[in-house]
């Protein structure tokens, strides 16, 4: 992944700032109904973008279920969340990772929202296995350790797609893991100034495989190469709102 040309387009976005505020209101509605959806599309969310946008709009999809409209409100919510602690310049903390997760599973199973597993799970489909339930808090107490310490000498990129890969292969929560570490990944890219990313639906297989290489063969590469990916396309819409040639 060459990062120097990442950095460079973030540079060309820094140096058009401030955006026109009714680009960034179109940019930002635009970006939450594709984030929502493809997020929540990964976990088997059957709604599809259209019906994504008209649910967060207020309007309920009839054939659906009620826990689809409280994924897409509740993943909505989250995302403001997060924009809300980068606006505050807040540092991640375990409590911060909980209320995200909180805000995920909220009126879906509020018994597990925002706490840390008390039973062993499995990965449908994955080599990786997770740690074991009583290993949890003390893995969770060393991410934040390597995150507070190591973490801010990598290339943004390259620190959120391990935060994301490290607290995947940790899985914490009983549900939510996936949406809360996508939310967790963007978190990281908006505070180093970055485009939030969308990890496709269309991606999934890739995505997964890409995960399990990093967890069970402790490849990165295949991970930080389609994270990279991503924001490189985060930047598109940017260019087309703005009327822009990134090349130019």
């Amino acid at each position: 992944m060459n990062f120097d040309e990442l950095d460079a387009l973030k540079a060309k976005l820094e140096s058009l700032r401030p955006l026109p505020a009714a680009a960034l209101r179109n940019l930002h509605d635009e970006l939450v109904v594709r984030w929502t959806y493809n997020s929540n599309a990964i976990e088997g969310n059957t709604l599809t973008l259209m019906e994504t946008k008209v649910v967060l709009e207020g309007i309920t999809v009839g054939g659906k279920l009620l826990r689809e409209h409280f994924e897409a409100i509740n993943h909505r919510d989250a995302i403001l969340y997060v924009e809300d602690v980068v606006r505050k310049f807040e540092a991640l903390s375990e409590w911060q990772i909980r209320n995200l997760h909180r805000l995920v599973l909220k009126q879906i199973d509020d018994d597990n929202a925002g706490i840390y597993r008390k039973l062993n799970v499995t990965i449908a489909g994955a080599r990786h296995v997770p740690p074991d339930m009583l290993l949890v808090p003390e893995q969770m107490a060393a991410l934040m350790t390597w995150y507070n310490t190591e973490a801010a000498s990598a290339h943004p990129v390259v620190r959120a797609a391990k935060l994301h890969v490290d607290f995947v292969k940790i899985h914490p929560f009983v549900d939510g893991n996936g949406r809360t570490a996508r939310l967790l990944l963007n978190l990281e890219l908006l505070k180093a100034g970055f485009p939030a990313i969308v990890l496709p639906v269309a991606r999934r297989l890739a995505y997964y495989e890409a995960l399990d290489t990093a967890h069970v063969d402790g490849n990165m590469a295949p991970f930080i190469e389609l994270v990279g990916e991503c924001v490189r396309e985060g930047f598109a819409p940017y260019w087309h709102v703005l009327g822009i040639d990134p090349a130019a």
